[in-house]
Protein backbone atom coordinates (compact mmCIF):
# COMPACT_ATOMS: atom_id res chain seq x y z
CA UNK A 1 0.00 0.00 0.00
CA UNK A 2 1.46 3.38 -1.02
CA UNK A 3 1.19 6.57 0.98
CA UNK A 4 -0.68 9.36 -0.80
CA UNK A 5 0.89 12.83 -1.08
CA UNK A 6 -1.89 14.21 1.16
CA UNK A 7 -1.14 11.63 3.85
CA UNK A 8 2.59 12.33 3.53
CA UNK A 9 1.93 16.04 4.06
CA UNK A 10 -0.19 15.28 7.13
CA UNK A 11 2.55 13.07 8.57
CA UNK A 12 5.14 15.79 7.97
CA UNK A 13 2.91 18.32 9.72
CA UNK A 14 2.72 16.04 12.75
CA UNK A 15 6.45 15.44 12.98
CA UNK A 16 7.37 19.14 12.62
CA UNK A 17 4.63 20.44 14.92
CA UNK A 18 5.46 22.15 18.19
CA UNK A 19 1.84 21.72 19.27
CA UNK A 20 -0.84 19.38 17.99
CA UNK A 21 -4.38 19.04 19.33
CA UNK A 22 -6.81 16.68 17.64
CA UNK A 23 -10.57 16.56 18.30
CA UNK A 24 -10.02 17.72 21.88
CA UNK A 25 -12.94 17.82 24.28
CA UNK A 26 -12.89 18.92 27.90
CA UNK A 27 -15.76 18.28 30.30
CA UNK A 28 -15.73 19.83 33.75
CA UNK A 29 -18.52 19.35 36.30
CA UNK A 30 -20.78 18.15 33.50
CA UNK A 31 -20.15 21.19 31.29
CA UNK A 32 -18.56 20.83 27.85
CA UNK A 33 -15.88 23.56 27.84
CA UNK A 34 -14.08 22.50 24.64
CA UNK A 35 -15.88 20.77 21.79
CA UNK A 36 -13.76 18.89 19.21
CA UNK A 37 -11.00 21.49 18.99
CA UNK A 38 -8.09 20.79 16.63
CA UNK A 39 -4.96 22.89 16.23
CA UNK A 40 -1.43 22.48 14.87
CA UNK A 41 1.30 25.02 15.61
CA UNK A 42 4.67 24.77 13.85
CA UNK A 43 8.06 26.35 14.48
CA UNK A 44 8.14 30.07 13.81
CA UNK A 45 4.36 30.46 13.83
CA UNK A 46 2.70 32.99 16.13
CA UNK A 47 -0.92 32.19 16.90
CA UNK A 48 -3.67 34.25 18.48
CA UNK A 49 -6.48 32.49 20.37
CA UNK A 50 -9.44 34.88 20.12
CA UNK A 51 -12.90 34.85 21.59
CA UNK A 52 -15.23 36.52 24.06
CA UNK A 53 -15.07 35.88 27.78
CA UNK A 54 -15.94 32.25 28.49
CA UNK A 55 -15.14 31.06 24.96
CA UNK A 56 -12.60 28.51 26.21
CA UNK A 57 -9.34 30.32 25.36
CA UNK A 58 -7.55 29.95 28.69
CA UNK A 59 -8.93 26.42 29.07
CA UNK A 60 -7.38 25.44 25.75
CA UNK A 61 -4.12 27.18 26.60
CA UNK A 62 -3.87 25.20 29.84
CA UNK A 63 -3.94 21.96 27.82
CA UNK A 64 -1.38 23.29 25.35
CA UNK A 65 0.82 24.20 28.32
CA UNK A 66 0.60 20.67 29.80
CA UNK A 67 -1.34 21.89 32.84
CA UNK A 68 -3.99 19.18 32.48
CA UNK A 69 -5.40 16.38 30.34
CA UNK A 70 -8.29 16.50 27.86
CA UNK A 71 -11.40 14.44 28.52
CA UNK A 72 -11.29 13.13 24.95
CA UNK A 73 -8.95 13.62 22.02
CA UNK A 74 -5.18 13.94 21.85
CA UNK A 75 -2.76 16.73 22.70
CA UNK A 76 0.93 16.60 21.79
CA UNK A 77 3.30 19.21 23.18
CA UNK A 78 6.82 19.26 21.72
CA UNK A 79 6.26 15.78 20.32
CA UNK A 80 5.12 14.30 23.64
CA UNK A 81 1.55 13.09 24.05
CA UNK A 82 -0.30 14.08 27.20
CA UNK A 83 -1.13 10.99 29.20
CA UNK A 84 2.17 9.32 28.29
CA UNK A 85 4.59 11.80 29.84
CA UNK A 86 5.31 13.45 33.19
CA UNK A 87 3.53 16.81 32.92
CA UNK A 88 5.86 18.46 35.44
CA UNK A 89 8.89 17.57 33.35
CA UNK A 90 7.20 18.62 30.10
CA UNK A 91 6.28 22.03 31.52
CA UNK A 92 9.96 22.84 32.02
CA UNK A 93 10.32 23.01 28.21
CA UNK A 94 7.40 25.42 27.73
CA UNK A 95 7.53 29.15 28.44
CA UNK A 96 4.15 29.93 30.03
CA UNK A 97 3.40 33.57 30.88
CA UNK A 98 0.56 34.14 33.33
CA UNK A 99 0.04 37.77 34.42
CA UNK A 100 -1.56 36.43 37.61
CA UNK A 101 1.81 35.02 38.74
CA UNK A 102 1.22 34.09 42.44
CA UNK A 103 4.47 35.51 43.84
CA UNK A 104 4.20 36.80 47.40
CA UNK A 105 7.86 37.20 48.36
CA UNK A 106 9.86 40.42 47.99
CA UNK A 107 12.13 39.09 45.24
CA UNK A 108 14.25 41.18 42.93
CA UNK A 109 13.54 41.09 39.20
CA UNK A 110 16.69 39.06 38.43
CA UNK A 111 15.67 36.46 41.04
CA UNK A 112 12.16 36.20 39.63
CA UNK A 113 13.60 35.66 36.15
CA UNK A 114 15.96 32.94 37.44
CA UNK A 115 13.01 30.92 38.80
CA UNK A 116 12.21 30.17 35.17
CA UNK A 117 15.02 27.61 35.30
CA UNK A 118 13.40 25.68 38.16
CA UNK A 119 9.80 26.19 36.99
CA UNK A 120 8.92 27.36 40.51
CA UNK A 121 7.35 30.51 41.93
CA UNK A 122 9.95 30.84 44.69
CA UNK A 123 13.68 30.02 44.48
CA UNK A 124 14.24 26.39 45.44
CA UNK A 125 16.14 25.74 48.68
CA UNK A 126 19.86 25.17 48.19
CA UNK A 127 19.63 25.77 44.42
CA UNK A 128 22.13 28.30 43.10
CA UNK A 129 22.37 29.42 39.47
CA UNK A 130 25.82 29.40 37.90
CA UNK A 131 27.54 32.39 36.33
CA UNK A 132 26.33 31.56 32.82
CA UNK A 133 22.71 31.34 33.98
CA UNK A 134 22.98 34.65 35.81
CA UNK A 135 24.44 36.27 32.71
CA UNK A 136 21.60 34.90 30.58
CA UNK A 137 19.05 36.32 33.03
CA UNK A 138 20.65 39.75 32.83
CA UNK A 139 20.63 39.63 29.00
CA UNK A 140 16.95 38.74 28.89
CA UNK A 141 16.10 41.44 31.42
CA UNK A 142 17.90 43.97 29.24
CA UNK A 143 16.22 42.66 26.07
CA UNK A 144 12.82 43.21 27.68
CA UNK A 145 13.76 46.81 28.52
CA UNK A 146 14.18 46.24 32.26
CA UNK A 147 17.94 46.54 32.60
CA UNK A 148 17.57 49.57 34.88
CA UNK A 149 15.11 47.63 37.08
CA UNK A 150 16.99 44.34 37.48
CA UNK A 151 17.56 45.02 41.18
CA UNK A 152 14.06 46.34 41.86
CA UNK A 153 11.75 44.26 44.06
CA UNK A 154 8.54 42.72 42.74
CA UNK A 155 6.10 44.88 44.77
CA UNK A 156 7.65 48.07 43.33
CA UNK A 157 7.10 47.06 39.69
CA UNK A 158 4.28 48.38 37.56
CA UNK A 159 1.93 45.84 35.97
CA UNK A 160 3.66 46.35 32.63
CA UNK A 161 7.10 45.78 34.14
CA UNK A 162 5.85 42.60 35.79
CA UNK A 163 4.55 41.36 32.46
CA UNK A 164 7.90 41.90 30.77
CA UNK A 165 9.75 40.30 33.70
CA UNK A 166 7.53 37.22 33.39
CA UNK A 167 8.30 36.93 29.68
CA UNK A 168 12.02 37.06 30.50
CA UNK A 169 11.41 34.38 33.15
CA UNK A 170 9.62 32.15 30.65
CA UNK A 171 12.54 32.38 28.21
CA UNK A 172 15.22 31.28 30.71
CA UNK A 173 15.07 27.57 29.77
CA UNK A 174 15.27 28.51 26.06
CA UNK A 175 11.85 27.04 25.19
CA UNK A 176 10.70 26.25 21.69
CA UNK A 177 7.19 27.34 22.66
CA UNK A 178 5.95 30.52 24.36
CA UNK A 179 2.38 30.69 25.72
CA UNK A 180 0.99 34.08 26.72
CA UNK A 181 -2.29 34.18 28.64
CA UNK A 182 -3.75 37.70 28.22
CA UNK A 183 -0.35 39.30 28.91
CA UNK A 184 -1.72 42.85 28.62
CA UNK A 185 -4.22 42.38 31.47
CA UNK A 186 -4.35 45.48 33.66
CA UNK A 187 -1.97 47.55 31.53
CA UNK A 188 -2.51 51.15 30.51
CA UNK A 189 -1.95 52.18 26.88
CA UNK A 190 1.76 52.89 27.32
CA UNK A 191 2.36 49.63 29.18
CA UNK A 192 0.46 47.67 26.55
CA UNK A 193 2.47 49.18 23.71
CA UNK A 194 5.77 48.52 25.48
CA UNK A 195 4.74 44.91 26.02
CA UNK A 196 3.73 44.43 22.38
CA UNK A 197 7.02 45.96 21.21
CA UNK A 198 8.93 43.58 23.50
CA UNK A 199 7.05 40.53 22.20
CA UNK A 200 7.63 41.61 18.61
CA UNK A 201 11.37 42.10 19.20
CA UNK A 202 11.67 38.71 20.89
CA UNK A 203 9.94 36.76 18.15
CA UNK A 204 11.89 38.58 15.44
CA UNK A 205 15.15 37.62 17.11
CA UNK A 206 14.18 33.97 17.59
CA UNK A 207 12.91 32.69 14.21
CA UNK A 208 12.33 29.11 15.43
CA UNK A 209 10.28 30.15 18.47
CA UNK A 210 6.55 29.41 18.24
CA UNK A 211 4.02 31.32 20.33
CA UNK A 212 0.34 31.26 21.24
CA UNK A 213 -1.24 34.41 22.65
CA UNK A 214 -4.68 34.49 24.28
CA UNK A 215 -6.69 37.71 24.19
CA UNK A 216 -10.16 39.06 23.59
CA UNK A 217 -8.81 42.45 22.48
CA UNK A 218 -7.62 42.48 18.87
CA UNK A 219 -5.73 45.72 19.51
CA UNK A 220 -3.32 43.66 21.66
CA UNK A 221 -2.12 41.46 18.80
CA UNK A 222 1.53 42.01 17.82
CA UNK A 223 2.18 42.79 14.14
CA UNK A 224 4.04 39.49 13.77
CA UNK A 225 0.93 37.40 14.43
CA UNK A 226 0.82 34.78 11.66
CA UNK A 227 -2.23 32.63 12.50
CA UNK A 228 -5.47 32.85 14.44
CA UNK A 229 -7.99 30.48 15.97
CA UNK A 230 -11.45 31.83 16.77
CA UNK A 231 -13.42 30.23 19.60
CA UNK A 232 -17.05 30.65 20.56
CA UNK A 233 -18.70 28.50 23.21
CA UNK A 234 -15.77 26.08 23.16
CA UNK A 235 -16.05 25.45 19.40
CA UNK A 236 -13.68 26.51 16.63
CA UNK A 237 -15.21 29.02 14.22
CA UNK A 238 -12.08 29.46 12.14
CA UNK A 239 -8.42 28.51 12.15
CA UNK A 240 -5.50 29.31 9.86
CA UNK A 241 -3.42 32.20 8.47
CA UNK A 242 -4.49 35.39 10.19
CA UNK A 243 -5.24 37.35 7.00
CA UNK A 244 -7.69 34.64 5.92
CA UNK A 245 -9.31 33.94 9.28
CA UNK A 246 -9.54 37.34 10.93
CA UNK A 247 -12.16 39.32 9.01
CA UNK A 248 -14.99 41.63 10.00
CA UNK A 249 -17.48 38.85 9.34
CA UNK A 250 -15.65 36.19 11.33
CA UNK A 251 -14.96 38.55 14.24
CA UNK A 252 -18.64 39.56 14.33
CA UNK A 253 -19.67 35.91 14.58
CA UNK A 254 -16.98 35.14 17.13
CA UNK A 255 -17.91 37.98 19.49
CA UNK A 256 -21.63 37.99 18.79
CA UNK A 257 -21.71 41.64 17.73
CA UNK A 258 -21.45 43.43 14.34
CA UNK A 259 -17.82 44.55 14.07
CA UNK A 260 -15.66 46.26 11.48
CA UNK A 261 -11.96 45.38 11.51
CA UNK A 262 -9.21 47.53 10.07
CA UNK A 263 -5.48 46.89 9.91
CA UNK A 264 -2.77 49.53 9.66
CA UNK A 265 0.95 48.93 10.03
CA UNK A 266 0.28 45.34 11.04
CA UNK A 267 -1.99 46.32 13.96
CA UNK A 268 -5.75 45.80 14.20
CA UNK A 269 -8.47 48.19 15.28
CA UNK A 270 -12.12 47.34 15.90
CA UNK A 271 -15.34 49.33 15.77
CA UNK A 272 -19.03 48.52 15.80
CA UNK A 273 -20.27 48.10 12.25
CA UNK A 274 -22.90 50.56 11.05
CA UNK A 275 -24.01 53.80 12.58
CA UNK A 276 -24.74 54.19 16.25
CA UNK A 277 -28.39 54.91 17.06
CA UNK A 278 -29.43 57.67 19.39
CA UNK A 279 -31.01 56.46 22.63
CA UNK A 280 -33.87 58.40 24.17
CA UNK A 281 -33.68 58.99 27.91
Amino acid sequence: MTTTPVREAEDEDRTTAVLHAEEVELVREGALLLDRVSLTVREGEHWALLGANGAGKTTLLSLLGALGHPTRGQVEVLGRRLGRVDLRELRTYVGHVNPRHPLRSVLKVRDVVLTGLTNSVEPLPRWQPDAEQRERAERLIATLGLGHRAGATWPTLSQGERGRALIARSLMPEPRLLLLDEPATGLDVAGREQLIESIEALTAGRPALASVLVTHHLEELPPGTTHALLLRGGKVLGSGPVDEVLTSESASECFGHPLRLERHGGRWSVRTAGRARAVEV
